[in-house]
């Protein structure tokens, strides 16, 4: 291809870019955040704990992982997981250390005896610390899974509990029948890669999920397909159970057949078949939730222990936009409210991207956004 041929297609993709941004009411990412944008509950404070450099306009710092006091970070689009010390105790990352580079769009890390797992989209690694402990030691480099499904939905998240490993794959497409089993769905395996199988299925786009630190049950973000509207289908949260199917692409929400994918005649509601899993929370539609936590920390108000929650990394194809916050959601009564909001603003203009969500040792949350490339920290200021 010659080098007019290029910039004309350069020239035509920036266009469309500019015309979906326009019909969907959203206006381009800006660097620069003002805090007096961001609307916490009376008592709370939001401070940048880290800026990561290169990473604007994203996928810039996705999942977080807390160990012996540094914030380690995966950062898709520059290939790495970095890792933020902090050393004095001040509230802010001392510095900006690669652990890891070049890998292909690391998303999910987790720890686990030792070890540090992370996700990239093609397989599963696991590394050792070196004795500066903000480094990885690759004499001890591992690859543990070498051949997950590429393409579609990029993230893969993982996370360790009672000696299995779990990974979210997420769908190829937006609405299809996929052919690989993998793909929808989160694995489990043995912490060496082996053995892995199905664990739940019907899941298009589960970013996050988590394990209750009571129940130890696993609690699960889902992104609904596009293109049936504004409000349709509700994005959800749902309880993850062994060998369940949560209903994608045939069924959404509170068990709704997806009448507009499959056109097939069914004598009872195929979405009420044994194993398939209503949510337990519908969300507003396209919101896009992601990275959730469960909050039994000991520095905010007493009314948020046991609250679940949740970032929504925002809309791209509504006409009117929404997410672009953090919500809080009490579990016994399933009632979502508003937690940390501003990163959209009234003009229309997006200011962040809210990621994941992890609480810190001192009861604060960590929020990373891999919009304007930024780790915040929220904590509550007694009065």
């Amino acid at each position: 291809m010659d080098m007019n041929k290029k910039i004309v297609l350069i020239a035509i993709a920036i266009f469309l870019i500019i015309v979906i941004a326009s019909i969907f009411s959203i206006k381009p990412a800006v660097k620069s955040v003002s805090f007096d944008n961001i609307n916490l509950p009376r008592g709370f404070k939001i401070e940048v704990f880290a800026d990561i450099p290169g990473s604007y306009p994203g996928p810039g710092p996705r999942m977080m992982l807390l160990k012996d006091n540094v914030l380690f970070v995966t950062i898709p689009n520059v290939g790495k997981v970095a890792a933020l010390p902090d050393r004095n105790g001040d509230k802010k990352a001392d510095g900006i250390v690669t652990f890891i580079d070049k890998l292909n769009n690391p998303h999910g890390i987790d720890y686990y005896d030792g070890w540090f797992y992370i996700a990239e989209e093609n397989r599963v690694i696991r590394v050792k610390r070196s004795e500066n402990e903000l480094t990885a030691d690759m004499g001890t480099f591992e690859v543990l899974i070498d051949d997950l499904p590429t393409g579609g939905h990029f993230t893969r998240t993982i996370k360790i509990h009672n000696n299995s490993l779990y990974i979210s794959i997420g769908s190829s497409c937006n609405v299809c029948n996929e052919q690989d089993e993998r793909r929808a769905a989160i694995i489990k395996c043995n912490t060496d890669g082996t053995s892995c199988s199905v664990y739940a299925r019907g899941l298009r786009n589960s970013v996050g999920f988590v394990f209750h630190p009571v129940t130890g049950m696993m609690y699960a973000t889902e992104n609904g397909r596009d293109m049936l509207g504004d409000d349709l289908p509700p994005d959800e949260i749902n309880i993850i159970e062994e060998g369940k199917n949560y209903g994608w692409p045939i069924c959404y929400g509170k068990n709704i057949h997806d009448t507009d994918f499959d056109k097939n005649v069914y004598i009872r509601n195929p979405c009420m078949e044994p194993f398939e899993m209503p949510s337990i929370v519908d969300l507003q539609a396209h919101s896009a939730p992601l990275g959730l936590a469960f909050y039994y920390g000991e520095s905010f108000p007493q009314e948020y222990r046991g609250d679940l929650f949740v970032a929504y990394h925002g809309s791209w194809n509504r006409k009117e936009a929404t997410g672009y916050k953090i919500v809080s959601i009490d579990m016994p009564d399933f009632l979502v409210k508003d937690f940390a909001t501003g990163w959209l603003t009234t003009g229309g203009n997006v200011l962040g991207r809210p990621v994941d969500i992890i609480v810190a040792d001192d009861g604060s949350l960590f929020m990373s956004d891999d919009n304007a490339g930024k780790i915040y920290r929220i904590s509550y200021q007694i009065s």
